[in-house]
């Protein structure tokens, strides 16, 4: 998956490796947990053209443009989502994890495939495509920061990145039932309600790390996010649904303004 460009193919290869994951593991017969030397980066198509974040053009997402825009920022978001969670599992292999690991990054990975092609779908509804507008360059950063470590690809990926999605997704929602874009508004619910399962899995594991190792997990999150994400944490937050993630306000709130 990481080293096919388009995005309607990545997630099509993804999807087919985690039907065979899971029908594997109904029958009794995991597949086996190789080795595996993934990319720095992972391949992208042509378009969208990749700009510096200061570059990406502002629209008011009140326009007709601003939600075309948005829907763009969302596809891109997801199919970066794709390849970070495949990442996780090919990058860590070298450090032994419960088959329980696996199992929920490649869900998380099947589910971003599905937001990505439900978005895209919303794009080209609207008579247009992932790859018209110009997205952000800086998406893959965080896996980049991270590439040396797990505990810290889970404090800054699903606890930070994913976790900011759960406080921005209710306005975006909002923004297109007040347009009246049902397929937008379906699309943008599916992917509300399986994201606080994705935070969750990040949340779940790197406690179960920092317990194996005898850590603090509050100590150890904030010495991460400090050390490997660019920038303070932005309330508002959405308490309620990270709660039910597993992220409590004594992980988030005292990262603010920094």
């Amino acid at each position: 998956m990481l080293a096919t460009a388009d995005g309607r193919e990545k997630t099509a290869l993804g999807r087919a490796h985690a039907a065979a994951w899971f029908a594997a593991r109904a029958a009794g017969q995991p597949l086996p947990i190789g080795r595996a030397s993934p990319p720095d980066r992972p391949a992208r198509p042509d378009r969208p053209e990749l700009l510096a974040p200061r570059d990406v053009p502002r629209r008011r997402p009140g326009s007709e443009a601003g939600r075309l825009a948005l829907l763009h920022a969302v596809a891109h978001i997801e199919l970066n989502a794709v390849d970070l969670h495949w990442d996780i599992i090919a990058r860590f292999t070298g450090q032994p994890m419960p088959l329980g690991f696996y199992d929920d990054w490649v869900k998380a990975a099947d589910e971003e495939a599905k937001h990505f092609n439900l978005i895209c779908d919303c794009l080209e509804a609207l008579d247009s495509h992932y790859g018209a507008l110009p997205a952000h360059a800086g998406m893959w950063r965080a896996a980049e920061d991270t590439a040396g470590d797990l505990l810290a690809r889970l404090a800054v990926v699903p606890m930070v990145l994913e976790a900011r999605g759960l406080d921005v997704t209710p306005g975006m929602i909002g923004i297109f039932r007040k347009a009246g874009i049902t397929g937008a508004v379906a699309a943008l619910e599916v992917i509300y309600a399986e994201e606080v399962g994705h935070v969750a899995y990040g949340s779940k594991w790197f406690n179960w790390l920092c317990g194996r190792d005898g850590l603090d997990p509050k100590e150890v999150f904030h010495d991460l996010v400090r050390r490997h994400f660019h920038g303070a944490l932005k309330p508002p937050f959405n308490e309620e649904k990270r709660a039910e993630a597993g992220l409590p306000p004594d992980f988030y709130w005292p990262l603010t303004g920094e």
